[in-house]
């Protein structure tokens, strides 16, 4: 299927449940692009992902044109600057100090909130989720008053419509609802953060987002054999 507005055949090397992979699809469907989706099995990489992304052999890679492009973030800017005019949201502002502090809560989404937060996902053992659900709240009070100064009142930390660093978070919100369900948590939670989980609401209830975001009861069952995995390994170690 070929991309409208930049020229050239999409293709998209992905994983059906990866966040990064999600992010990516989210952006194209926002930007009404039609791609070519292709399931990558990361226990055995395709010679296609092994050329596209020599460097990382990681997915997601965008390929357009025969040209790949590497590292979600990336491709998240690649795609709003090549299809930059098309009447569709921009997921970056106009303004170059918004852009800033856009790409300033991506990086914190991603360099700091995660990390934090995949501490919590890789735990299992009820202590170590306590102490895991502990240390990563800071960094949910941290979004929250983000989301407060970035959205300026409106519906998305992109103002009326869902940018950068919406993408960025939204795109794990399928996963924190598993890992909550696991953990008998709630890391949303609506009375500690009110912004933000009226805005996961709002953010699911997209239609690029609904359209590629995977089912809660597949990726649970995707993470309880992870966890399964884990312990086993713990135990054998």
């Amino acid at each position: 299927m070929a991309g409208r507005g930049g020229g050239g055949e999409l293709r998209l090397l992905g994983t059906w449940s990866s966040p990064w992979v999600i992010q990516v699809r989210v952006a194209l469907g926002m930007k009404g692009l039609s791609y070519e989706y292709t399931e990558e099995d990361l226990s055995s990489k395709s010679d296609l992902l092994l050329r596209s992304n020599p460097v990382h052999e990681k997915v997601p890679v965008l390929i357009h044109g025969g040209r790949p492009v590497c590292e979600s973030l990336v491709v998240l800017e690649y795609i709003d600057e090549t299809w930059g005019a098309t009447g569709t949201p921009q997921l970056l502002p106009a303004d170059p100090y918004d852009r800033a502090t856009a790409r300033f809560w991506t990086n914190y989404v991603n360099d700091t909130f995660f990390p934090s937060w995949k501490v919590l996902f890789r735990s299992t053992a009820a202590e170590q989720r306590a102490e895991a659900f502990k240390n990563v709240v800071p960094r949910v009070e941290a979004l929250e008053r983000a989301f407060g100064e970035c959205s300026k009142g409106k519906a998305f930390f992109g103002g009326d419509d869902a940018g950068l660093v919406d993408v960025a978070l939204g795109s794990h919100l399928v996963w924190i609802k598993v890992v909550d369900e696991v953990a008998g948590a709630n890391l949303l939670d609506e009375a500690k953060f009110p912004g933000l989980a009226a805005w996961a609401e709002r953010f699911l209830a997209v239609d690029a987002v609904r359209q590629v975001m995977p089912d809660a009861g597949d990726v649970l069952k995707q993470y309880k054999g992870f966890l399964a995995k884990w312990t086993a390994g713990a135990g054998s170690s």
